[in-house]
């Protein structure tokens, strides 16, 4: 039975993104530049080659998750292409109550479905069904209902070293977590590792 697994950058007082959604306070924002460690970039691909199926929220489908990593994945010299080519071979599953594709998204539909509804019942069929993991990307609104319903196994909390005083949070009950391991890397970012 597969994990679903929450991997997200956090700054050092809890939020995902700041109040506009923005993620320039992040060491890494996804761009071509990638200043992380070496050992950080290991820890991330390792991680994301443990899933085989990425859940995605509409507005990250819309805004062109695909297209980015397709491109980071067309080039070998990409510091990005080992994690790029990962994330363009698994399943995308979309998380959506409007989309469908005959909507046109950057990058395409390949290697993606759409869940309409029943969240719940959909993601502990797909744990069931499928050996390998699964990981979770999308904003507040996607990790936070994931993580209301019980859902999530695991947390990989990438720890930045910024205070961002105010912003979108995914945490908005109490949730007791095991921690598993607290990580430092050279780059500044401690990884945090909890269990449900």
């Amino acid at each position: 039975m597969g994990k679903l697994i929450l991997e997200t950058q956090v700054s050092l007082d809890g939020f995902i993104a700041d109040k506009d959604g923005g993620t320039s306070w992040m060491l890494w924002n996804w761009g071509h530049e990638w200043p992380w460690d070496t050992a950080l970039k290991s820890y991330h691909t390792d991680l994301h080659k443990r899933a085989n199926h990425i859940i995605i929220s509409s507005q990250m489908a819309q805004e062109g998750f695909n297209a980015h990593w397709q491109d980071a994945a067309s080039d070998p010299k990409d510091t990005r292409f080992e994690f790029a080519s990962h994330i363009v071979k698994s399943q995308k599953l979309v998380v959506s109550t409007t989309l469908n594709k005959e909507v046109e998204i950057p990058g395409g539909w390949s290697n993606c479905k759409i869940i309409y509804k029943e969240l719940e019942e959909t993601i502990k069929k797909i744990k069931t069904d499928f050996p390998s993991d699964i990981i979770v990307y999308g904003g507040a609104t996607l990790a936070s209902s994931l993580i209301s319903l019980n859902l999530i196994d695991e947390y990989h909390l990438i720890l930045n070293p910024a205070a961002i005083g105010q912003g979108l949070r995914i945490f908005n009950d109490i949730v007791p977590l095991k921690l598993v391991n607290t990580i430092p890397f050279q780059c500044g970012i401690a990884v945090l590792h909890y269990e449900k």
